[in-house]
Protein backbone atom coordinates (compact mmCIF):
# COMPACT_ATOMS: atom_id res chain seq x y z
CA UNK A 1 0.00 0.00 0.00
CA UNK A 2 2.99 2.33 0.99
CA UNK A 3 4.47 1.57 -2.77
CA UNK A 4 1.28 2.04 -4.43
CA UNK A 5 0.93 5.73 -2.85
CA UNK A 6 4.31 6.22 -3.41
CA UNK A 7 4.10 5.59 -7.20
CA UNK A 8 1.00 7.30 -7.43
CA UNK A 9 2.12 10.76 -5.78
CA UNK A 10 4.85 10.59 -8.73
CA UNK A 11 1.86 9.85 -11.44
CA UNK A 12 -0.90 12.04 -10.10
CA UNK A 13 -2.66 11.42 -13.19
CA UNK A 14 -3.41 8.13 -12.81
CA UNK A 15 -6.05 9.21 -9.51
CA UNK A 16 -8.57 10.21 -11.79
CA UNK A 17 -11.33 7.28 -13.03
CA UNK A 18 -12.05 9.01 -16.18
CA UNK A 19 -8.09 9.21 -17.60
CA UNK A 20 -8.18 5.51 -16.66
CA UNK A 21 -10.88 4.45 -19.09
CA UNK A 22 -9.10 7.28 -21.51
CA UNK A 23 -5.92 5.05 -21.28
CA UNK A 24 -7.96 2.20 -21.61
CA UNK A 25 -10.19 3.66 -24.75
CA UNK A 26 -6.57 5.02 -26.09
CA UNK A 27 -4.77 0.77 -25.64
CA UNK A 28 -7.47 -0.54 -27.07
CA UNK A 29 -7.43 1.35 -30.40
CA UNK A 30 -4.09 1.56 -30.70
CA UNK A 31 -3.71 -2.40 -30.17
CA UNK A 32 -6.52 -3.38 -32.89
CA UNK A 33 -5.15 -0.46 -35.58
CA UNK A 34 -1.64 -1.66 -35.26
CA UNK A 35 -2.93 -5.39 -35.84
CA UNK A 36 -5.02 -4.47 -38.55
CA UNK A 37 -2.22 -2.76 -39.99
CA UNK A 38 0.31 -5.44 -39.55
CA UNK A 39 -1.94 -7.80 -40.70
CA UNK A 40 -3.21 -5.99 -43.86
CA UNK A 41 0.39 -5.29 -44.71
CA UNK A 42 1.54 -8.70 -44.90
CA UNK A 43 -1.11 -9.99 -46.47
CA UNK A 44 -0.82 -7.26 -49.50
CA UNK A 45 2.41 -8.31 -49.65
CA UNK A 46 1.77 -11.74 -49.73
CA UNK A 47 -0.82 -11.04 -52.30
CA UNK A 48 1.10 -8.78 -54.91
CA UNK A 49 4.80 -9.24 -53.97
CA UNK A 50 5.41 -5.55 -54.51
CA UNK A 51 7.48 -3.30 -52.85
CA UNK A 52 5.52 -0.34 -53.85
CA UNK A 53 2.26 -1.95 -52.81
CA UNK A 54 3.23 -1.21 -49.27
CA UNK A 55 3.73 2.04 -50.14
CA UNK A 56 0.42 2.54 -52.01
CA UNK A 57 -1.08 1.92 -48.21
CA UNK A 58 1.03 4.41 -46.66
CA UNK A 59 -0.15 7.01 -49.56
CA UNK A 60 -4.13 5.57 -49.33
CA UNK A 61 -4.08 6.69 -45.78
CA UNK A 62 -1.83 9.56 -45.56
CA UNK A 63 -4.52 11.34 -48.59
CA UNK A 64 -7.69 11.61 -46.09
CA UNK A 65 -5.43 11.94 -43.34
CA UNK A 66 -4.18 15.35 -44.90
CA UNK A 67 -7.53 16.40 -46.44
CA UNK A 68 -10.08 16.23 -43.53
CA UNK A 69 -7.24 17.19 -41.05
CA UNK A 70 -7.99 20.72 -42.85
CA UNK A 71 -11.42 20.86 -41.51
CA UNK A 72 -11.72 18.26 -38.80
CA UNK A 73 -9.68 19.98 -35.95
CA UNK A 74 -13.22 23.26 -36.96
CA UNK A 75 -15.65 20.62 -35.88
CA UNK A 76 -13.91 18.54 -33.08
CA UNK A 77 -13.96 21.92 -31.32
CA UNK A 78 -17.70 22.68 -31.67
CA UNK A 79 -18.50 19.18 -31.27
CA UNK A 80 -18.35 17.15 -27.76
CA UNK A 81 -15.54 14.53 -27.64
CA UNK A 82 -16.64 11.53 -26.27
CA UNK A 83 -19.88 11.15 -28.84
CA UNK A 84 -17.13 11.94 -31.38
CA UNK A 85 -14.70 9.26 -30.29
CA UNK A 86 -17.95 6.59 -30.05
CA UNK A 87 -18.82 7.49 -33.26
CA UNK A 88 -15.11 6.60 -34.96
CA UNK A 89 -15.23 3.66 -33.02
CA UNK A 90 -18.08 2.23 -34.21
CA UNK A 91 -17.27 3.14 -37.72
CA UNK A 92 -14.04 1.24 -37.23
CA UNK A 93 -15.55 -2.17 -36.39
CA UNK A 94 -17.62 -1.89 -39.53
CA UNK A 95 -14.31 -1.42 -41.25
CA UNK A 96 -12.54 -4.64 -39.85
CA UNK A 97 -15.83 -6.68 -40.56
CA UNK A 98 -14.93 -5.46 -44.12
CA UNK A 99 -11.77 -6.09 -44.38
CA UNK A 100 -12.44 -9.48 -43.08
CA UNK A 101 -14.90 -10.65 -45.79
CA UNK A 102 -12.63 -9.20 -48.17
CA UNK A 103 -9.92 -11.79 -47.60
CA UNK A 104 -12.20 -14.34 -45.98
CA UNK A 105 -11.37 -17.87 -47.87
CA UNK A 106 -13.49 -18.45 -50.75
CA UNK A 107 -15.15 -15.36 -50.26
CA UNK A 108 -17.16 -12.86 -52.97
CA UNK A 109 -13.29 -12.13 -53.72
CA UNK A 110 -12.30 -15.52 -54.31
CA UNK A 111 -12.32 -14.81 -58.17
CA UNK A 112 -10.87 -11.46 -58.57
CA UNK A 113 -7.37 -10.40 -59.84
CA UNK A 114 -4.61 -9.56 -56.62
CA UNK A 115 -4.93 -5.91 -57.66
CA UNK A 116 -8.26 -5.39 -58.00
CA UNK A 117 -8.60 -7.35 -54.14
CA UNK A 118 -5.92 -4.76 -52.94
CA UNK A 119 -8.08 -1.89 -54.70
CA UNK A 120 -10.50 -2.84 -52.55
CA UNK A 121 -8.25 -2.93 -49.55
CA UNK A 122 -6.97 0.01 -50.69
CA UNK A 123 -10.54 1.84 -50.10
CA UNK A 124 -10.79 0.73 -46.77
CA UNK A 125 -7.66 1.78 -45.77
CA UNK A 126 -9.15 5.55 -47.27
CA UNK A 127 -12.18 5.05 -45.05
CA UNK A 128 -9.05 4.44 -42.25
CA UNK A 129 -7.80 7.32 -42.87
CA UNK A 130 -10.40 9.63 -42.80
CA UNK A 131 -11.47 8.30 -39.34
CA UNK A 132 -8.13 9.10 -37.68
CA UNK A 133 -8.11 12.92 -39.24
CA UNK A 134 -11.17 12.71 -36.33
CA UNK A 135 -10.52 10.74 -33.77
CA UNK A 136 -6.78 12.09 -33.19
CA UNK A 137 -7.94 15.71 -32.27
CA UNK A 138 -11.03 14.41 -30.80
CA UNK A 139 -8.91 12.14 -28.31
CA UNK A 140 -5.80 14.74 -27.71
CA UNK A 141 -8.61 17.27 -26.81
CA UNK A 142 -10.33 14.99 -24.51
CA UNK A 143 -7.31 14.38 -22.52
CA UNK A 144 -6.84 17.74 -21.76
CA UNK A 145 -10.23 17.79 -20.51
CA UNK A 146 -9.48 14.96 -17.91
CA UNK A 147 -6.55 16.15 -15.81
CA UNK A 148 -5.49 19.81 -14.84
CA UNK A 149 -3.17 21.67 -15.97
CA UNK A 150 -0.26 20.91 -13.60
CA UNK A 151 -0.71 17.11 -14.57
CA UNK A 152 -0.38 17.42 -18.37
CA UNK A 153 3.15 15.68 -18.30
CA UNK A 154 2.27 13.04 -16.27
CA UNK A 155 -0.72 12.60 -18.36
CA UNK A 156 1.25 12.71 -21.43
CA UNK A 157 3.69 10.15 -20.21
CA UNK A 158 0.97 7.81 -19.46
CA UNK A 159 -1.14 8.45 -22.92
CA UNK A 160 2.14 7.96 -24.65
CA UNK A 161 2.99 4.94 -22.49
CA UNK A 162 -0.42 3.83 -23.62
CA UNK A 163 -0.44 3.97 -27.11
CA UNK A 164 3.09 2.63 -27.48
CA UNK A 165 1.68 -0.35 -25.68
CA UNK A 166 -0.78 -0.47 -28.26
CA UNK A 167 2.07 -0.65 -30.54
CA UNK A 168 3.85 -3.27 -29.16
CA UNK A 169 0.97 -6.02 -28.45
CA UNK A 170 -0.74 -4.98 -32.06
CA UNK A 171 1.63 -6.08 -34.23
CA UNK A 172 3.07 -8.58 -31.90
CA UNK A 173 -0.42 -10.43 -31.98
CA UNK A 174 -1.09 -9.51 -35.53
CA UNK A 175 2.18 -11.98 -36.27
CA UNK A 176 1.50 -14.60 -34.06
CA UNK A 177 -2.33 -14.78 -35.05
CA UNK A 178 -1.39 -14.64 -39.10
CA UNK A 179 0.72 -17.87 -38.18
CA UNK A 180 -1.32 -19.44 -35.97
CA UNK A 181 -5.15 -18.91 -37.30
CA UNK A 182 -4.89 -16.93 -40.44
CA UNK A 183 -5.73 -13.51 -42.05
CA UNK A 184 -9.38 -13.19 -41.54
CA UNK A 185 -9.72 -14.66 -37.80
CA UNK A 186 -6.94 -12.50 -36.96
CA UNK A 187 -8.74 -9.70 -38.19
CA UNK A 188 -11.98 -10.94 -36.22
CA UNK A 189 -9.86 -10.66 -32.68
CA UNK A 190 -9.40 -7.22 -34.00
CA UNK A 191 -12.91 -6.50 -33.93
CA UNK A 192 -13.20 -7.70 -30.56
CA UNK A 193 -10.43 -5.24 -29.25
CA UNK A 194 -12.48 -2.23 -31.03
CA UNK A 195 -15.93 -3.43 -29.11
CA UNK A 196 -13.31 -3.57 -25.67
CA UNK A 197 -12.39 0.13 -26.18
CA UNK A 198 -16.00 1.29 -27.28
CA UNK A 199 -16.87 -0.21 -23.68
CA UNK A 200 -14.46 2.04 -22.27
CA UNK A 201 -15.12 5.10 -24.10
CA UNK A 202 -18.88 4.67 -22.77
CA UNK A 203 -17.96 4.69 -19.17
CA UNK A 204 -15.98 8.31 -19.98
CA UNK A 205 -19.24 11.39 -18.96
CA UNK A 206 -19.96 13.77 -21.60
CA UNK A 207 -17.60 16.75 -21.21
CA UNK A 208 -18.37 20.59 -21.90
CA UNK A 209 -17.77 21.95 -25.24
CA UNK A 210 -15.30 25.19 -24.41
CA UNK A 211 -15.86 26.48 -28.28
CA UNK A 212 -19.07 27.22 -29.39
CA UNK A 213 -18.09 30.22 -31.43
CA UNK A 214 -20.05 29.36 -35.19
CA UNK A 215 -17.53 30.91 -37.58
CA UNK A 216 -16.62 29.87 -41.57
CA UNK A 217 -14.83 26.48 -41.73
CA UNK A 218 -11.81 28.26 -43.64
CA UNK A 219 -10.97 30.95 -40.98
CA UNK A 220 -11.02 28.94 -38.18
CA UNK A 221 -8.78 26.18 -39.97
CA UNK A 222 -6.77 29.43 -40.32
CA UNK A 223 -6.35 30.74 -36.58
CA UNK A 224 -5.49 27.24 -36.12
CA UNK A 225 -2.80 27.31 -38.65
CA UNK A 226 -1.72 30.55 -37.63
CA UNK A 227 -1.42 29.89 -34.32
CA UNK A 228 1.23 26.65 -34.45
CA UNK A 229 3.02 28.84 -37.39
CA UNK A 230 3.44 31.70 -34.95
CA UNK A 231 4.19 29.93 -32.05
CA UNK A 232 8.08 28.92 -32.96
CA UNK A 233 8.37 25.74 -30.45
CA UNK A 234 5.33 24.10 -31.73
CA UNK A 235 6.50 24.54 -34.98
CA UNK A 236 9.76 23.61 -34.19
CA UNK A 237 8.66 20.06 -32.37
CA UNK A 238 5.89 19.22 -34.88
CA UNK A 239 8.58 19.59 -38.10
CA UNK A 240 11.43 18.19 -36.15
CA UNK A 241 9.21 15.06 -35.32
CA UNK A 242 7.69 15.35 -39.23
CA UNK A 243 10.68 14.98 -41.31
CA UNK A 244 12.66 12.96 -39.26
CA UNK A 245 9.15 10.41 -39.43
CA UNK A 246 9.16 10.82 -42.75
CA UNK A 247 12.81 9.78 -43.80
CA UNK A 248 13.10 7.23 -40.84
CA UNK A 249 9.76 5.08 -42.38
CA UNK A 250 11.94 1.80 -42.39
CA UNK A 251 9.06 -0.08 -40.49
CA UNK A 252 7.19 0.51 -43.78
CA UNK A 253 9.36 -2.08 -45.35
CA UNK A 254 9.98 -4.88 -42.95
CA UNK A 255 7.92 -6.87 -45.17
CA UNK A 256 11.02 -7.53 -47.34
CA UNK A 257 13.38 -7.54 -44.92
CA UNK A 258 11.52 -10.33 -43.27
CA UNK A 259 10.89 -12.56 -46.38
CA UNK A 260 13.37 -11.22 -48.82
CA UNK A 261 16.94 -10.25 -46.33
CA UNK A 262 16.42 -11.76 -43.21
CA UNK A 263 14.25 -15.23 -44.21
CA UNK A 264 12.76 -14.73 -40.68
CA UNK A 265 8.77 -15.34 -41.95
CA UNK A 266 5.20 -14.38 -39.89
CA UNK A 267 6.86 -14.80 -36.48
CA UNK A 268 10.43 -12.87 -36.94
CA UNK A 269 7.91 -10.15 -38.84
CA UNK A 270 5.86 -9.91 -35.91
CA UNK A 271 8.59 -10.00 -33.72
CA UNK A 272 10.24 -6.84 -35.91
CA UNK A 273 6.91 -4.98 -36.12
CA UNK A 274 6.74 -4.94 -32.37
CA UNK A 275 10.56 -4.00 -31.59
CA UNK A 276 9.85 -0.17 -31.82
CA UNK A 277 6.74 -0.03 -29.23
CA UNK A 278 8.44 -2.16 -27.26
CA UNK A 279 11.79 -0.15 -26.76
CA UNK A 280 9.04 2.68 -26.19
CA UNK A 281 7.00 1.32 -23.66
CA UNK A 282 10.69 0.44 -21.78
CA UNK A 283 11.56 4.19 -22.10
CA UNK A 284 7.70 5.22 -20.98
CA UNK A 285 7.80 3.22 -18.11
CA UNK A 286 11.35 4.62 -17.03
CA UNK A 287 9.89 8.29 -17.93
CA UNK A 288 6.86 7.93 -15.27
CA UNK A 289 9.76 7.41 -12.58
CA UNK A 290 12.38 9.96 -13.98
CA UNK A 291 10.69 12.85 -15.66
CA UNK A 292 11.70 14.67 -18.51
CA UNK A 293 12.29 18.00 -16.63
CA UNK A 294 15.99 19.03 -17.60
CA UNK A 295 16.95 20.77 -20.66
CA UNK A 296 13.97 18.79 -22.91
CA UNK A 297 15.09 20.74 -25.98
CA UNK A 298 18.46 19.13 -26.00
CA UNK A 299 16.54 15.54 -25.57
CA UNK A 300 14.34 15.80 -28.12
CA UNK A 301 17.10 16.64 -30.57
CA UNK A 302 19.37 14.19 -29.63
CA UNK A 303 17.04 11.55 -29.25
CA UNK A 304 15.92 12.00 -33.03
CA UNK A 305 19.22 12.02 -34.11
CA UNK A 306 19.77 8.78 -32.45
CA UNK A 307 16.72 7.74 -34.22
CA UNK A 308 18.33 8.43 -37.15
CA UNK A 309 21.30 6.60 -36.71
CA UNK A 310 19.69 3.28 -35.56
CA UNK A 311 17.91 3.49 -38.82
CA UNK A 312 21.31 3.29 -40.56
CA UNK A 313 22.08 0.30 -38.70
CA UNK A 314 18.72 -1.44 -39.15
CA UNK A 315 19.04 -0.59 -42.76
CA UNK A 316 22.74 -2.74 -43.03
CA UNK A 317 21.21 -5.61 -40.98
CA UNK A 318 21.75 -8.33 -43.73
CA UNK A 319 25.38 -7.92 -43.85
CA UNK A 320 25.96 -8.87 -40.23
CA UNK A 321 24.71 -12.39 -41.39
CA UNK A 322 21.64 -14.40 -42.20
CA UNK A 323 22.59 -17.95 -41.07
CA UNK A 324 20.40 -19.41 -38.53
CA UNK A 325 22.34 -19.48 -35.25
CA UNK A 326 19.64 -21.19 -33.25
CA UNK A 327 15.83 -22.10 -33.20
CA UNK A 328 13.75 -20.04 -30.77
CA UNK A 329 9.79 -21.44 -30.90
CA UNK A 330 9.90 -21.93 -34.66
CA UNK A 331 12.01 -18.12 -35.25
CA UNK A 332 15.18 -19.07 -37.34
CA UNK A 333 17.55 -16.57 -35.22
CA UNK A 334 20.74 -15.20 -36.99
CA UNK A 335 23.18 -12.62 -36.34
CA UNK A 336 21.20 -10.28 -38.69
CA UNK A 337 18.12 -10.99 -36.98
CA UNK A 338 19.37 -10.00 -33.75
CA UNK A 339 20.81 -6.59 -35.35
CA UNK A 340 17.64 -5.34 -37.02
CA UNK A 341 15.72 -5.80 -33.65
CA UNK A 342 18.05 -4.31 -31.37
CA UNK A 343 18.09 -1.55 -33.47
CA UNK A 344 14.49 -1.14 -33.90
CA UNK A 345 14.16 -1.72 -29.92
CA UNK A 346 16.73 1.20 -29.49
CA UNK A 347 14.72 3.66 -31.94
CA UNK A 348 11.80 2.70 -30.41
CA UNK A 349 13.37 3.70 -27.28
CA UNK A 350 14.75 7.18 -28.51
CA UNK A 351 11.51 7.68 -30.01
CA UNK A 352 9.10 7.49 -27.07
CA UNK A 353 11.20 10.27 -25.31
CA UNK A 354 10.58 12.71 -28.61
CA UNK A 355 7.04 11.64 -28.46
CA UNK A 356 6.90 12.39 -24.49
CA UNK A 357 8.77 15.73 -25.12
CA UNK A 358 6.35 16.55 -28.18
CA UNK A 359 2.99 15.64 -27.01
CA UNK A 360 3.48 18.35 -23.19
CA UNK A 361 4.35 20.79 -25.74
CA UNK A 362 1.28 20.78 -27.43
CA UNK A 363 -0.89 20.17 -24.21
CA UNK A 364 1.16 23.05 -22.08
CA UNK A 365 1.00 25.90 -25.69
CA UNK A 366 -2.05 24.85 -26.94
CA UNK A 367 -5.21 27.24 -25.48
CA UNK A 368 -8.47 24.96 -24.21
CA UNK A 369 -10.64 26.26 -27.25
CA UNK A 370 -8.24 25.60 -29.87
CA UNK A 371 -7.38 22.06 -28.66
CA UNK A 372 -9.02 20.24 -32.10
CA UNK A 373 -7.55 22.61 -34.25
CA UNK A 374 -3.92 22.37 -33.01
CA UNK A 375 -4.26 18.36 -32.83
CA UNK A 376 -5.53 18.81 -36.02
CA UNK A 377 -2.80 20.33 -37.58
CA UNK A 378 -0.39 17.97 -35.68
CA UNK A 379 -2.18 15.24 -37.35
CA UNK A 380 -1.18 16.48 -41.14
CA UNK A 381 2.62 17.46 -39.34
CA UNK A 382 2.60 14.09 -37.64
CA UNK A 383 0.66 11.16 -38.25
CA UNK A 384 0.82 11.99 -42.16
CA UNK A 385 4.05 11.91 -41.59
CA UNK A 386 4.27 8.12 -41.21
CA UNK A 387 1.90 6.95 -44.31
CA UNK A 388 4.32 9.60 -46.03
CA UNK A 389 7.90 8.13 -45.06
CA UNK A 390 6.39 4.10 -46.05
CA UNK A 391 5.30 6.12 -49.74
CA UNK A 392 9.02 7.58 -49.68
CA UNK A 393 10.08 4.24 -48.21
CA UNK A 394 8.12 2.05 -51.24
CA UNK A 395 9.62 4.36 -54.09
CA UNK A 396 12.95 4.79 -53.04
CA UNK A 397 12.65 1.27 -52.15
CA UNK A 398 12.08 0.81 -55.92
CA UNK A 399 14.40 2.92 -57.15
CA UNK A 400 17.26 2.58 -55.35
CA UNK A 401 17.25 -0.98 -53.80
CA UNK A 402 15.62 -1.80 -49.87
CA UNK A 403 19.00 -1.25 -48.12
CA UNK A 404 20.31 2.00 -49.68
CA UNK A 405 16.72 3.61 -49.11
CA UNK A 406 16.67 2.73 -45.23
CA UNK A 407 20.55 4.37 -45.17
CA UNK A 408 19.15 7.27 -46.89
CA UNK A 409 16.28 8.14 -45.03
CA UNK A 410 18.71 7.56 -41.97
CA UNK A 411 21.02 10.20 -43.43
CA UNK A 412 18.32 12.81 -43.85
CA UNK A 413 16.73 12.42 -40.25
CA UNK A 414 20.38 13.42 -39.19
CA UNK A 415 20.17 16.07 -41.32
CA UNK A 416 17.10 17.17 -40.31
CA UNK A 417 17.93 17.80 -36.93
CA UNK A 418 20.93 19.91 -37.68
CA UNK A 419 19.11 22.60 -39.50
CA UNK A 420 16.41 22.37 -36.92
CA UNK A 421 19.13 22.39 -34.05
CA UNK A 422 20.97 25.54 -35.58
CA UNK A 423 17.70 27.26 -36.96
CA UNK A 424 15.43 27.14 -33.58
CA UNK A 425 17.90 28.44 -30.48
CA UNK A 426 14.55 28.05 -28.33
CA UNK A 427 15.08 24.32 -28.04
CA UNK A 428 17.97 24.85 -26.09
CA UNK A 429 15.41 26.79 -23.16
CA UNK A 430 12.51 24.85 -23.86
CA UNK A 431 10.53 24.01 -20.24
CA UNK A 432 7.94 21.21 -19.99
CA UNK A 433 7.83 21.05 -16.16
CA UNK A 434 4.02 21.88 -15.71
CA UNK A 435 4.38 25.59 -15.39
CA UNK A 436 2.80 27.83 -17.65
CA UNK A 437 4.66 28.40 -20.67
CA UNK A 438 6.62 31.83 -21.31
Amino acid sequence: MVHLSAFLRKNPALTHRNFRYYLATRFSIITALNMQAAIISYYVYQLTHDKLALGMIGLWEVIPAIGFSMFSGHFVDLKEKKRLITGCFLLYLLLTAYFALLIWPDGFTSAMAPRHISWLIYGGIFIGGALRAFISPAAFALMGMLVPRHQYPNATTWSSASWQSGAVLGPLAGGFLIALVGFNTSLVVTGCIELIGLLAILQIPAQAILNKTREPVLKSLGEGLRFVFRTRIVLAALSLDMFAVLFGGAVALLPVFTDDILKAGEVGFGWLRAAPGIGSVMTLIALSMLPLKNKPGIKLALSIAGFGVTTIVFGLCGYFGIVPLFEFHGLSVSWGLIVAFIMLLAGGMLDAVSVVIRGTILQMYTPDHMRGRVAAVNTMFISSSNELGAMESGITARLMGTVPAVVFGGCMTLAVVAVTWFRTPSLRNLRIDGSEPE
